[in-house]
């Protein structure tokens, strides 16, 4: 199955024939799966309980476990991500209250490892 090809944050992307690029794959599985926990809650008037609203950590008190499991909850909502093995997330925050994050999980229509490494700015850059 394809898709638009849409990375967060970007324009959608032509193709050499001139069509709109398509994404399928690992890539559209990242693509889902960034969408999916970028998307503040209540933004997507057709599914209201879609998304993560990770964005919405940024300047907050909130701590690596929190963010993790926020990530958690949400991560099986994408058929792309397989149960098994289990995805590992990590999360970070720097001295700039910057986090970052990175998933680590295996792609369940292809069986492959795929790792998604994104970060949130900080207050004081967005």
């Amino acid at each position: 199955m394809s898709d638009l090809f849409h990375q967060w944050g970007t324009d959608l992307v032509p193709a050499a024939s001139g069509d709109v690029l398509l994404a399928q794959g690992s890539v559209l599985s990242m693509q889902r799966l960034l969408r999916r926990l970028l998307t503040n809650l209540n933004d997507y008037i057709w599914q209201p309980q879609y998304g993560a609203g990770l964005g919405g950590f940024v300047g907050q008190p909130v701590t690596v476990d929190q963010i993790a499991a926020v990530i958690r909850s949400q991560i099986f909502k994408e058929a792309s991500v397989a149960r098994s093995p289990e995805p590992v997330v990590e999360v970070s925050i720097n001295s700039r209250s910057e986090v970052y994050v990175q998933i680590t999980y295996t792609e369940a229509a292809s069986g492959q490892p795929q790792i998604l490494s994104f970060s949130l700015p900080s207050p004081s850059s967005s």
